[in-house]
């Protein structure tokens, strides 16, 4: 599919309804993602390039996707790196399909501003896929200042180094006053309306070059104010930069609170020729009973994350009561609570699932389980262990009425625990 600047849009993965119809339908986030990094060194880019066992993109969508301001995230690639996005993000949750980028950020802003128009928010944050640092707090923060009548607010820190502004032969021809300079971070935020209007207007007037958002609205004379950024959320440009984040999210965050939770689901069979279990639909007699698509494996992994986070459990963050969820894809329960752990600073250790029943037999289709698990939790299949047993024909599962699952969460979370 192309839209109207002839920008090709990717497969949808997701299958999410319109963005009116989620709870905060005013806010979208866009992720640009399609450029190539190439002064981190040799590999592919940086985005999609492992860190603390998860791509760099996984880390810096987190705030995002959990936020609940935030109704859509899009995020804008390089259309050879479609492969790699699946593999950094979950399927489901609030990510819509990746639209492909341009030549230059400005080119790519405007591919994902212009397919955001669609179904236009009121308000726009951008955010660099090489920033896995940004708090939910700062987009909080970013949205607020819009919501207050701001067109573009962005985050900055002030600058404590001597700058010298240079010629082309590095000698020094000035020394600005430090102290009304900002280095400025993202996820920068804008009245959706007024950032694609100037994005259109400097594309039809060639002007490029320019390397933020907030220059882009500068440029078209709209105000942009700054408000206080983090130290922490720097970004990640040079090959040292990644140790330095290995550092931070492995070792310096000292995640030494380790926590158990359990989950449980059961659903009854009903008509149907197959059944979901753990992401993947295997061909079944018979269907299941359920609200969603009544993914008894993943429902019961979602339930033990909630658990050892102490956060609630499956129906609190998705009510059965609420129509939306009609049907939905499980994979999205299961990313939520992997977002909800991500943004704790939280990394998952183990999961362990036994599925109790008589048929389908699950032996066949363990491996594919764990590769889809493991894709929507952003770790490694050697920490996904799928099991399964009968009830010796006893109970309901004995009588081929139902089947049901089990699921320990084992999970680590920054502190010095209990």
């Amino acid at each position: 599919m192309v839209n109207a600047l002839g920008n090709v849009l990717l497969p949808d993965r997701t299958g999410i309804p319109p963005l009116m119809s989620l709870a905060s339908p005013l806010v979208a986030a866009l992720i640009v993602a399609a450029g190539r990094g190439t002064r981190a060194g040799d590999g592919p880019p940086k985005q999609y390039r492992p860190l603390a066992g998860r791509p760099v993109l996984a880390w810096a969508a987190d705030a995002l996707i959990s936020s609940t301001d935030v109704g859509r995230v899009l995020v804008v690639i390089d259309p050879a790196d479609s492969a790699l996005l699946n593999a950094a993000l979950p399927h489901g949750s609030k990510v819509l399909p990746p639209v492909a980028g341009g030549a230059t950020r400005q080119a790519s802003v405007l591919a994902g501003l212009e397919s955001l128009a669609a179904n236009p928010p009121d308000i726009v944050l951008v955010h660099d896929a090489a920033r896995p640092f940004a708090s939910a707090d700062l987009i909080k923060a970013a949205i607020a200042r819009i919501r207050d009548g701001a067109s573009g607010a962005v985050p900055g820190l002030a600058v404590v180094d001597t700058i010298k502004a240079v010629d082309a032969g590095e000698r020094v021809v000035g020394t600005p006053e430090r102290a009304g300079l900002r280095a400025v971070q993202t996820p920068q935020a804008f009245a959706f309306a007024p950032l694609l209007a100037a994005h259109r207007a400097a594309a039809e007037q060639g002007v490029a070059g320019l390397t933020d958002d907030a220059s882009v609205m500068e440029w078209a004379g709209h105000a942009v104010v700054v408000f206080p950024g983090e130290a922490d959320n720097t970004k990640i440009t040079h090959p040292q930069d990644f140790a330095e984040a290995e550092r931070r999210l492995a070792g310096g965050a000292m995640l030494n609170d380790v926590r158990v939770g359990q989950g449980y689901d059961v659903h009854a069979f009903a008509e149907g020729d197959h059944v979901w279990l753990g992401g993947i639909r295997i061909a079944h007699d018979r269907g299941v009973l359920a609200h969603s698509d009544g993914d008894v494996v993943l429902h019961a992994a979602t339930d033990a994350i909630l658990g050892a986070l102490a956060d609630g459990d499956i129906g609190t963050h998705f009510p059965p009561s609420d129509p939306q969820w009609k049907g939905a894809s499980s994979d999205r329960f299961l990313a939520h609570a992997a977002a909800l752990l991500a943004t704790r600073g939280g990394r998952l250790a183990m999961l362990d699932v036994t599925v109790v029943c008589e048929a389908p037999k699950i032996g066949p289709h363990r491996e594919a389980i764990r590769a889809r698990m493991a894709q929507i939790l952003g770790v490694t299949p050697d920490r996904i262990a799928i099991k399964a047993t009968t009830s010796e024909k006893m109970g309901f599962t004995g009588r081929r009425e139902g089947l049901a699952a089990l699921a320990l969460a084992t999970v680590r979370l920054p502190g010095d625990g209990p």
